[in-house]
Parts: C-alpha cells; structure tokens; sequence
C-alpha cells in the first residue's frame, strides 16, 4: 500500500478538479500549484500507484499519447450493468483494467475536443455492438469516442 503524500494529493486533487482525463505533462502543470517543487518522474510514480489502487485509470485515443482520469467505482454489478446498458451475453460489460473486480471501474466513453485536444467522460452507451460485427464474430468490449469542440470551444471560451 502506497503512503499518501503531498504529491499524491496534487495529482489526484489535479484531476478530481479538471473533470477530465490529463497526460502526465498536463498533471504536473496542475499539480505544481500544489507542489510547486513536483516534477514529470514525480507524477509517473504516482500515477502508476494510483493506477494499481484502483484510484485512476488510463485513457487511450488512437493517434494519442496516454491520459489519466479519476476511476469511478462500480456500485454494485447490476448497478454498472444499469449505468452503462444492457449488454448481450456476447458482450460482456467493458471495464478498463483495475487490480481488484470489486474496485473495477465502470464503463464509459470519451469525447476528444478537437479544438483544444481535452479528453471529457461521457457516462451513456449505446449498448451491444454485436449488430456491427461481422456475421459470426463475437464482440468481447468496445471503445467509443465522440469526436469535435467542447462547450468552451463551441462558445470561443478559453480552454
């Protein structure tokens, strides 16, 4: 179990406050308003143990270097079934890799502003995706990201 110190605090206060997910560059930027003496090997440490707590998870965009974000805890399993759809018995409900199943995270997808490249958590599904595959394939997870401009960006706000 990892000691809870100042930096892992500025790191996990840096994403709990941006509401979205964050590259390693983009969280010591944030953390050191915290910790103005943190640096980017600092933040790769605590970003791996937050990662093996459960605490975070990784977002992977193709094309894009990896992001983090606050994991959200799965309630119950017929609470995350209910949050994220009904999934088909070929489809079982995705979940981004977490040390523990009782920690998992739920599932969800993403939104990549294009303007300003932030990364948003959408929390709705479509649902199975059996229908998309190729007949006689089995669809085990899916991914989906929404792609254009954010609210600020659609209204010319700063990022």
């Amino acid at each position: 179990m990892e000691r809870h110190t100042r930096q892992r605090q500025a790191v996990v206060d840096a994403l709990a406050r941006t509401g979205h997910a964050l590259s390693p560059q983009d969280l010591l930027e944030q953390a050191k308003a915290a910790v103005p003496s943190l640096n980017l090997s600092t933040v790769y440490r605590q970003i791996k143990g937050l990662q093996d707590a459960g605490q975070i998870v990784r977002v992977e965009l193709p094309g894009q270097p990896p992001r983090f974000e606050m994991a959200e805890r799965a309630k119950a399993p017929a609470t995350a079934a209910h949050a994220h759809g009904a999934h088909g018995a070929h489809e079982p409900a995705h979940h981004a890799h977490a040390p523990h199943a009782d920690t998992a995270p739920q599932h969800h997808h993403h939104f990549h502003c294009t303007a300003c490249d932030r990364v948003f958590p959408i929390h709705a599904c479509p649902g199975p995706m059996n229908d998309l595959a190729p007949p006689g394939f089995e669809v085990q997870h899916h991914d989906l990201t929404l792609r254009g401009r954010c609210a600020s960006c659609v209204n010319g706000a700063p990022a």
